[in-house]
């Protein structure tokens, strides 16, 4: 089994998504796992200059900036492609996700490798068969709560890129009490099969 493992906190140090990703990562984990690490905040890389919708430019259109620009997308999409299970932890971060996930997200985002389109203009995800684990923490925010604009918006995500298979682990509203939400989200990782 393949294990893709994304952190997109920027906090590099002290991140309670990170440590409880790690958890989680090592509850999941079986001896001969390979572990695809993906640290978001190391070299991400936001969509900008398309003059076509789809992630296209001509090559010969294509800047140095692009050509960085599509060599990350095409290194996500294969890390995707090739993964059994995936875990992404991420912080709310004004109520949403970090900007590093969104980009992640726009990258990985490709007509013919991890969706298409249905004869009828339906949206149709090919990444079948695989699991997804989200480690979503917050300071404040209540978790699937009118304010948390990450969880639902990920979920859909990963639906769209046809992975079904979504459990999330929350540890939420830390600043309220920290330990708590800690040991709630352990609590969650304790009891995945």
């Amino acid at each position: 089994m393949k294990i893709y493992q994304i952190d997109s906190s920027a906090r590099k140090e002290g991140s309670s998504s990170r440590a409880l990703a790690k958890k989680l990562l090592n509850k999941i984990k079986k001896p001969g796992d390979e572990v695809i690490y993906r640290d978001l905040d190391d070299d991400m890389l936001f969509v900008s200059g398309l003059t076509e919708s789809g992630m296209k430019i001509a090559e010969k259109d294509q800047t140095e900036e692009h050509k960085k620009m599509f060599e990350l997308s095409d290194k996500l999409v294969s890390e995707l492609k090739e993964s059994d299970i995936i875990i992404i932890s991420a912080p709310i971060y004004n109520y949403g996700p970090p900007a590093t996930l969104k980009a992640w997200c726009d990258l990985a985002a490709r007509i013919g490798e991890t969706f298409k389109f249905k004869p009828n203009g339906r949206r149709e995800g090919l990444l079948k068969n695989k699991q997804a684990y989200l480690v979503i923490t917050s300071g404040g925010t209540k978790l699937n709560s009118s304010e948390d604009f990450l969880t639902p918006w990920l979920k859909f995500i990963l639906n769209f890129f046809g992975i079904e298979k979504v459990e999330v682990i929350s540890a939420d509203q830390m600043a309220l009490d920290y330990e708590k939400s800690i040991k709630e989200a352990e609590k969650q990782i304790e009891n995945i099969i």
